[in-house]
């Protein structure tokens, strides 16, 4: 017997239904961090917010009789607010030793590595094989403030010279703009934001994706320790691999992602 049916009067069970429902709803309201992120996350014709991880995560919730309640902000303010309890979901992130002193991590929902992008004119200039390659040189390279970019740029942004050459920016679809005027030379960038951005803002043949490959580790979703429990993180990992299971994954993927998207890997095939 439930608690409800335990306490309810027999001629009061619809109004205890109601509020059973109600209690339910309230206890299951997850905010989310969503941002202008290409085939991520951006405001729909209709003024909300969609894109790859919106839809993913929205479908997630609502099988978990969950409701998303979505936040606007730039990635670094969303792993401030996260660690903070103020945030409890950033779609997208990275697993780091950092991050998982505040955050719980789902299990990976998406694979697309961070590779540097290049103007025309600085690929001609520069061949770089790795981001070490830039140390000595006049490169100038855009970077976005929180992003984790993988092992050898958290050691080389410990070098001075490195650091030098390097310029923060909180919107990375901005600097695609300054590469075109040649005010940076190079961006780091998730492979698959940057094809629907420079597509968008028609700049594919103004900017070169280089081989220089920073981190090629899968996308989680991220949950503040602070407002989420290992048992809900368990339980949206069930309900992510049933979508994998059930194809609905790769439909949303591939609703936003210009590729045909694999399951198994969650990522381009």
């Amino acid at each position: 017997m439930s608690y409800w049916t335990r306490w309810c009067p027999v001629g009061a069970m619809l109004m205890c239904g109601a509020l059973q429902a109600g209690a339910m709803a309230a206890t299951c309201n997850k905010s989310v961090r969503w941002y202008d992120d290409g085939a991520y996350s951006y405001r729909g014709a209709d003024g909300q917010p969609t894109g790859f991880y919106v839809e993913l995560v929205r479908e997630a919730l609502r099988r978990m009789d969950c409701a998303a309640q979505w936040q606007e902000m730039p990635w670094a303010r969303g792993l401030v607010e996260l660690e903070a309890g103020k945030l409890d979901i950033l779609p997208g992130a990275r697993k780091t030793p950092e991050r998982e002193k505040f955050a719980y991590f789902s299990r990976p929902v998406n694979r697309s590595p961070n590779v540097l992008f290049m103007s025309k004119a600085a690929s001609q200039r520069f061949a770089f094989t790795r981001l070490a390659d830039m140390v000595g040189t006049d490169f100038r390279l855009g970077i976005q403030l929180g992003v984790a970019y993988g092992a050898e740029y958290d050691e080389l942004i410990k070098n001075s010279d490195f650091l030098a050459r390097t310029q923060p920016l909180t919107s990375r679809r901005s600097a695609w703009g300054l590469l075109q005027m040649g005010r940076l030379d190079g961006l780091i960038s998730d492979e698959v934001s940057a094809w629907v951005e420079l597509q968008n803002l028609g700049l594919s043949n103004a900017v070169v994706k280089t081989r220089v490959v920073t981190s090629d580790d899968p996308g989680l979703l991220a949950l503040s320790r602070l407002s989420n429990t290992p048992e809900f993180v368990a339980t949206l990992d069930r309900t992510l691999q049933a979508m994998m299971n059930d194809g609905s994954y790769k439909r949303i993927r591939e609703r936003f992602v210009p590729c045909v998207t694999s399951a198994e890997t969650q990522a381009c095939r």
